[in-house]
């Protein structure tokens, strides 16, 4: 089990470094949430976590497992809604729960802290299987799209085209 603590400016190159080993790069193959095959590049720097932990209306979940971040999530308020974004676990400790433990945590969290009445995030249409992993925590798709973005400078596409879908949860109507 993992405990968890909103993230200060002295985390963010662990932070950055754990997402981005999970995402992209021969790394995040020891895991299922690779986008290797997908992207090229980094997925996020260390000055955006920092803009993130900066912000009034965000925070970053750090998920510490023996005085190690091995998890993150991102929290960003949104009117009535939580975003959800920079879902990871460390490669290597993928497949145990941590996953599910850090998005059930941001929704304690935030539904407490802002009294939201849902969250979104958006994941890759051609991620099925985390799509089908977020629908078992009760996300929903929305059929709502957009074009994956762009930023040579941080990311290349291996694969085109990209797209976004939303998936939703509403806790109250």
């Amino acid at each position: 089990m993992l405990n968890f603590y909103k993230a200060e400016l002295s985390d963010v190159a662990a932070i950055a470094a754990l997402v981005n080993s999970a995402y992209r790069g021969e790394t995040s193959r020891a895991g299922w949430t690779t986008e290797a095959d997908l992207l090229d590049g980094l997925r996020i720097t260390t000055p955006e976590v920092a803009t993130l932990i900066r912000r009034e209306d965000a925070f970053v979940l750090a998920g510490v497992l023996r005085d190690q971040v091995v998890a993150t999530i991102a929290c960003e308020r949104l009117e009535n809604t939580a975003k959800f974004g920079l879902i990871a676990v460390k490669p290597t400790l993928q497949n145990k729960g941590y996953g599910r433990e850090m998005i059930q945590a941001a929704e304690a969290i935030t539904t407490r802290e802002w009294r939201v009445a849902g969250f979104f995030m958006s994941v890759i249409t051609l991620r099925t299987e985390l799509i089908e992993f977020y629908e078992r925590l009760g996300f929903e798709r929305s059929g709502q799209f957009e074009d994956f973005p762009e930023n040579p400078a941080l990311w290349q596409p291996k694969v085109r085209p990209l797209a976004l879908e939303y998936l939703v949860k509403m806790t109250r109507k």
